[in-house]
């Protein structure tokens, strides 16, 4: 290495190092925060606006879904959700996440999409909601698969508050602590209501 070249890493090195050493101190001293830290009296962050992944591998039970992470769940619902799949996985039952979290973007996307489609939105919001109106957004709502996965969470996730709420969607499950000891609300024919 020439002597150029070496004075030059060994000068970007050093600026980067007094640069984290700044903002070390800054930190120290409350000045600068690089971690979110939900203070009372601050807002939280908006969940509907946190977007979930896009995709995943291919579910390792059934290969024509994937299997997400449950990125951008709501930190309760992420929590159910793992001892859902502990529960689950105790039976020898795989559960593979094929939708999950998404935001209010990502949700727009896919009405805007199956309004292209059906042609309408009235049409569109029979097979997929607007974002205001989808469980998805808020971060309650996971589609599970295989089939015969979700059978086993419709038979046993009301114990840990996770209910199939549709009619026509037998992979749609959505979570709220309540339902654990309250039990499932009635099952709706859809998610648009018709």
């Amino acid at each position: 290495m020439s002597n150029a070249l070496r004075r030059t890493v060994i000068g970007v090195l050093l600026a980067v190092l007094v640069a984290v050493a700044s903002l070390g101190a800054m930190g120290a001293m409350d000045r600068v925060t690089l971690v979110h830290q939900p203070l009372p009296g601050r807002p939280l962050a908006i969940v509907a606006e946190v977007p979930g992944p896009e995709t995943g591998p291919a579910c390792a039970l059934d290969g024509r879904y994937v299997d997400e992470q449950p990125d951008g769940l709501r930190p309760d619902v992420l929590e159910a959700w793992q001892r859902l799949r502990s529960a689950a996985s105790a039976q020898g039952v795989g559960l593979c996440l094929n939708d999950g979290k998404r935001s209010t973007g990502q949700q727009r996307r896919e009405f805007e999409d199956a309004v292209r489609r059906f042609g309408t939105p009235e049409l569109a919001a029979r097979y997929v909601l607007p974002p205001e109106k989808s469980m998805h957004v808020k971060g309650i709502a996971v589609d599970v698969q295989p089939l015969e996965s979700a059978a086993w969470v419709e038979r046993n996730g009301p114990a840990l508050g996770w209910c199939r709420r549709y009619l026509n969607e037998e992979w749609h499950f959505e979570h709220d602590r309540a339902w654990a000891t309250a039990g499932c609300p009635p099952v709706l024919p859809s998610a648009s209501g018709s």
